[in-house]
Formats: C-alpha cells, structure tokens, sequence
C-alpha cells in the first residue's frame, strides 16, 4: 500500500490490503490454534504444559490469619529490654563521657594557647570582614560592571542602594563602637574576675574566628572507625560472586528481585543485619560455607561477617549480621561473675560468653549435661573452666573433674573438688572410670531418695534449687567435668565400660542434680559414644573441620541446617555455635579467665566453701575409697587364688578367696563388682559347676573360668611389651 501523490491517506487502497488475503504484506492467523497453542490440551501427546490460573497470579489478599503469624517487632531496642545491657550501656556511655572530659581537660593549656596564637589572624578577620560590611563591598564588582557596560540607569540605582546601606549600617556600627568604648571604659570598675573574663572571651572568639579550615582547635579524644552503610545492592552484589548456581541464574533473570529481604536492613548492637530469603533452591548452608568469600564480597573482615540460617523459618532464610569490627579484634569482655564478691547460686544462668553484636550469652547448668568439641587448639578446655568456675562458687555444688590431656588445665579448680585426676596414664584412666562407677551408683540412691519425698516437696519427681541446698538429703549439684574424654572412651581396657556408664548417667542424672561436662577433640564413634553425644542437652562446638565430627557434636543434620562449625577461621579462637541453650543455634564467643585469675576465683570459692562447711574429698586431702579392684593385680591375684588343676570357681568363692589374699583391696568386694571389673577385660561369668564347701551339694552358679583369666594375661603382657606373659 502506497501513498497517492498529493500526499493524502489512501483509505480505499488500504480496505483492499485488509481485505485481500494475498496481498504482499498479509498474514492469516487463525485464532483458535494460537490460543491452543498458548493453553495446550492437557491430553495431547504433545506433553502437558501447565500453567498458573489467573487467580493463581494474583497477589495474596490481606487476612486476619496472615496478621496473626506475622513477626511482630519489638518496641525497645535490645539494650533496654535488658537490664544486664542497659547497665552496660550505660557504663560505656558514662566512661566513654569521662574519657572525654579527662582528655580534653589535660590539653587546655594547649588549646588556650592555639587561641592567642590565632587571635591576631582572627580579630583582623572579623576588623575586614566588619569594614567590607559597613561599606558594602561586596557589591563594588557588580556596580564596576555596570558602569563599564555604560547602563546608566542600573547603576545610579545600585549607587542609591549603596548609599542607604552605608547610612543604615555606619549608624548601626557607630552605635556598637560606641556601647564598647563604654563596657571598655567601665572594666576599670568591674571585679578582677570579670577584668580577666573578658578579654579571654575576647581572645577566643578572635582565635575561633582565625582559626584554619583544616586545624580544627579540639583533638580527637575517640576514632570512631567509618563503616560503609550495608544496603541491599551490597548484599545482593556480595551474594552474586558467591559462585552458586542458583543465586547467579535467578540474578541473571530477576535482577536485584530474586534476593527478597523479608525486613529492612537495620542496626543491630555494633552491626548491620539482613533478613534475606534466597532464591528457591538455595540453602543458607550454601552461603554459609562460603563465608569468606562472601566477606570478600562485601570488602568487610572475615571476623566481621557472621551468616545464620534459620532452619525453623525454612532452609533458605539466612540472617546475615555484619559488624563494624572484626570480632577476633574487638576487646573481650570480662566475665560477669568476676565482678561478684559474695558466692553464685547454680540454679541461676551461667554467663557463658558473648555473641558478635557483643550480648552476653548465659547456659543453663541444671538438668541438662554440655557437651563441648573441636579440634585441638581452638578453646575446648577454656570453655569447660567457664560452667566449671561458676560451679566452684556455688558452695552447696560439689566437683569431680578430670583432665584426660595431663596438661593441668583444671588444675585451679583442684583445691575445690571432691575429686581430681589429670593425666594420660592408665591410673587417671582408672580414677575415671571408678569416678563413674560410683556416679552410676549415686544416681540410683538419688532417685531412691526423691521417690520418697512427699509430692509436696517434690511434685516434679526431680531436683530442686530448694533441695540442692538441704544438706541431709545430699541433693546438692553433682558437677563432673571430663576434658579430653576421648582418651578414657578409647581406652583399651576402661573405655567400653565407660562409655557405658556415661550413658546411663547422662540419661538418668539430668533430674537428679548430676551434671555432666564433656569436652573432646576426636568426636567419633569411638572416642564419643552416640548414647553419650545424643543425650547432651546442650552442646557447643568450635572449630571442626568436617560434616561428620560437625554433626556428632551438635546434633544430626545440623550441618544440612546450615549450622557449621566448619566455617570458623583459624583466628576464631573460642568461638563456635552453641545450640541448646536458647530456640535457635548461637554463634559464642566464650568468656576467657586466664590461670592466675582462675586461682583467684577457686580461692574465693575454697573460702566460701569452707565457711559453709562443705569442702569435702580430694579438695581437703581425703583419700577415696577404691570401691573396686585396681586392674594391675586383679587378674594376677585372681591366678594366685586360683590354682591350675581348678579349671572353674564360682565368683562367690573367688571374692571370699582375694578378701582372704587381701582384705584392704577386696575386703569389700561383691560379685556385681568383681564381674564389672573382669568385664573391660572381655571376661564374662557364665554357669559354672562346683561344690558347696559348707553342704558338700554340687551346684550351677554364675562363675569364671581359670583359662580365660590365663588368655587375659597374655594379651594384656603382650600389649604392655612384657615377654613374661
């Protein structure tokens, strides 16, 4: 279709093109195969292809219900909903108030002197800049140009206006002069005081005048580091060179909207946070393990870059909290209960350590057990001190602990507890394994005495704070720390008997004031019972260094959840995630009291203690009774007792027997005893059959045989090197 000559739309011309169906520019669309193409038969064997209604795209409509599950925000900033944060706030803002005044209050003379320096510059400032007023000269240029331009009547106008600002401003100035010559005349009169007020109000204000735009007068009492503001183009910036499929296809597709975050970036203590959903199929986990280059994508520290996921909102949300500082950098606090000078009741929350925004995070001790793990040299002993410390200051909790590593790390903690073995011998091993044995007993007369307290007392069938502290009942808290556990759980001879006992005691002592503290580097199957590690209420793990050993401290699927100790740096000393102590997993920063302060803290517990009258055991020299036999001259006594040509002994002969050997180590020896001690052994009673010596009537009873006592022996020489076997 083309234009007639004379310019004018050809409507008949362009009816034919519409109408004719071969025309050069026609094309056909039939309707109903577009729209089949477009809503394809569900049935057709071209494949279905599903798509949302209308109603489907239509954004959510506002309900009630969504109302009610909303997050609702609080009102008060964390550090006032806080008491214990409010007074820290306060502290700081009182000593940084203080710091402030003493600095500058020293450099008076200094900045007394930068005024007289400056004075001269600045009254001959304000002398021109007054004269330049009174007499106009800010408008001279203007009326030069004027006059230049030969406007005639511009300039008599801005010469008339100059005239009457001159008059105005010289009888403004004339009267000002005049008032000062006055007040100058009248200081002859006035008290030395205002004499010498005066003119040094006089000298500041002309050496505030002269002073240099780039000298300011004050130092600077406080650098306050400049921090870039975090906002969303940074966040979605950092995530996209994170090298994740998932988040780089739906950048490349959505732009900036495929990262949707759920509030607005905020601060939050020393920090920024973001509440971010990823896009679907993304996990915080992934983000997560990528923690320094995510770092590197939002050019912060890596100590200052602290991803979370939260795993009960989905696997996809992640928190992100990025602080102003490195926390490997930022000054650790004191612990709280060094500031205490009375004692600490353990019913009440430990102060444990502080997360990155710097809050101070508590555990419970009560009716739980902690389990704490990591590689070696990351803070495992210092975090079993803390709980540990605050026990030793409850005078009415009574200590076991038992270093494993030999290193003397509990050592301060030596002089307040009823027991105490540190070493990598086979005799620590040994105290470990009684001290357990003996934990397995004092739970059973704990849960005798607690069924027979009146419901009165005891409705809730366990420990109290109340009865922790009767003393006839013997309910105080039971604290037992075992650092470097895997060293007993791994043992040859102790370690599956202990493992075993630790097991019944971390299931059953929970509610009767029993406490455990296990502290281990090698978090396997082996080193770390499964029964001891998924009883723990509450569980703490620095760094580690794979899945398996992340998820055997903290829990199953805690790494899937984007909970990995994995992600901590090797400068990240003391600081792991702490999971069961509040609803969500925390990253901790654990207190550190260093040796000579721990002394001080045990001797003000021993005082305590002694002054209470329950400083008892190993803490005041007392020996424990061994309510078992020691594992170097059983199975010897048992061959001296036993003769060859006796293939067979009841176990009843065979205590009554090693009582007659040796009365001060098997005088109270029973046969639940002699069994539990044979058995690390792999030796086990069976039927036996023998003669009664008082009846002379032959008999079945549970005893051993003398060959697998010899076969014990002989394994047992040949383990230790002794030809002799």
């Amino acid at each position: 279709m083309t234009a007639p000559d004379d310019g004018r739309f050809d409507w008949q011309a362009a009816e034919a093109d519409l109408t004719d169906p071969t025309g050069p520019d026609a094309e056909v669309v039939d309707l109903d195969a577009a729209r089949a193409a477009r809503n394809p038969d569900p049935d057709d064997d071209g494949g279905p292809m599903l798509v949302d209604s209308p109603a489907a795209q239509r954004s959510p409509r506002f309900t009630l219900d969504a109302v009610r599950t909303g997050q609702r925000r609080p009102i008060l900033p964390a550090w006032l909903r806080s008491r214990s944060e409010l007074r820290d706030t306060m502290r700081w803002a009182v000593g940084h108030l203080l710091h402030t005044t003493a600095y500058h209050a020293t450099r008076l003379p200094k900045y007394a002197g930068k005024l007289a320096l400056r004075s001269p510059g600045g009254a001959w400032r304000l002398l021109s800049g007054a004269t330049r007023w009174v007499f106009d000269w800010e408008g001279e240029q203007l009326r030069q140009s004027t006059s230049e331009t030969r406007d005639g009547e511009l300039y008599l106008k801005l010469s008339r206006q100059r005239d009457r600002r001159v008059r105005w401003r010289g009888i403004v100035s004339t009267f000002t002069l005049s008032l000062s010559l006055l007040g100058g005349a009248a200081m002859a009169w006035a008290p030395s005081w205002a004499q010498w007020a005066v003119p040094a109000l006089l000298v500041t204000l002309c050496g505030l005048a002269g002073q240099p735009a780039d000298k300011p007068l004050l130092d600077t009492a406080v650098v306050v580091p400049r921090v870039a503001r975090l906002t969303s183009d940074v966040v979605v910036r950092a995530l996209a060179v994170l090298g994740i499929a998932g988040i780089s296809q739906a950048i490349a597709k959505q732009g900036n909207r495929a990262i949707a975050f759920t509030a607005p970036i905020t601060r939050d203590g020393p920090g920024w946070r973001a509440d971010i959903d990823l896009p679907p199929g993304v996990t915080a986990g992934d983000v997560i393990e990528r923690r320094d280059r995510l770092a590197a994508g939002l050019t912060r520290p890596l100590g200052c870059v602290w991803p979370e996921g939260q795993p009960e909102v989905h696997p996809g949300r992640l928190l992100l909290w990025v602080g102003d500082q490195d926390m490997a950098a930022t000054p650790p606090k004191p612990w709280p209960l060094l500031k205490t000078t009375g004692g600490f009741d353990l019913g009440r929350p430990v102060p444990f350590g502080t997360d990155p925004r710097g809050r101070v995070i508590s555990i419970e001790m009560p009716y739980t057990n902690l389990l704490i793990g990591s590689i070696p040299g990351y803070g495992k002993t210092a975090a079993t001190q803390v709980p540990m410390l605050a026990a030793s200051l409850d005078p009415y909790a009574e200590l076991w602990c038992f270093d494993f590593k030999g290193t003397g790390g509990l050592d301060p903690l030596e002089k307040v507890s009823a027991r105490y073995a540190s070493g990598q011998d086979d005799d620590t091993a040994e105290q470990g394994l009684l001290a357990l044995r003996e934990l397995r007993k004092e739970c059973q007369r704990r849960a005798a005495v607690i069924k027979g307290l009146p419901k009165t007392v005891c409705p809730d069938n366990k420990v109290t704070p109340e009865l922790a502290r009767r003393k006839k009942l013997g309910l105080h808290w039971l604290v037992v720390a075992l650092d470097e556990v895997q060293e007993l759980f791994s043992h040859a001879e102790f370690g599956k008997e202990a493992g075993e006992l630790a097991e019944k005691v971390i299931k059953l002592g929970r509610a009767l004031g029993v406490i455990l503290v296990v502290a281990t580097q090698r978090p396997d199957a082996k080193s770390l019972p499964t029964g001891v590690s998924a009883n723990a209420g509450t569980r703490f793990c620095l760094r580690v260094m794979g899945q398996i050993e992340n998820d055997m401290i903290l829990g199953t699927s805690a790494y899937k959840n984007g909970i990995r100790a994995t992600m901590f740096a090797k400068k990240d000393k003391g600081v792991g995630y702490l999971v069961g102590a509040a609803d969500d997993a925390q990253i901790v920063r654990t207190f550190y009291v260093d040796g000579p302060t721990a002394e001080k803290i045990t001797d003000r517990a021993r005082a305590l203690r002694e002054a209470a009258g329950t400083l008892t055991g190993h803490a005041i020299g007392q020996a424990v009774p061994t309510p078992a036999a020691r594992r170097d001259t059983l199975l010897d006594d048992i061959l001296t007792v036993v003769p060859a040509t006796e293939a067979k002994v009841w176990a009843e002969t065979l205590t009554e027997r090693l009582a007659d050997l040796n009365p001060e180590a098997y005088g109270d020896l029973t046969r639940d005893q002699l069994t539990a001690a044979l058995k690390p052994y792999g030796i086990t009673t069976g039927q036996v059959w023998g003669t009664d010596p008082t009846t002379g009537k032959g008999a079945n009873r549970r005893g051993v045989e003398r060959q697998h006592i010899t076969d014990a022996v002989a394994e047992r020489n040949k383990r230790r090197g002794d030809k002799a076997a």
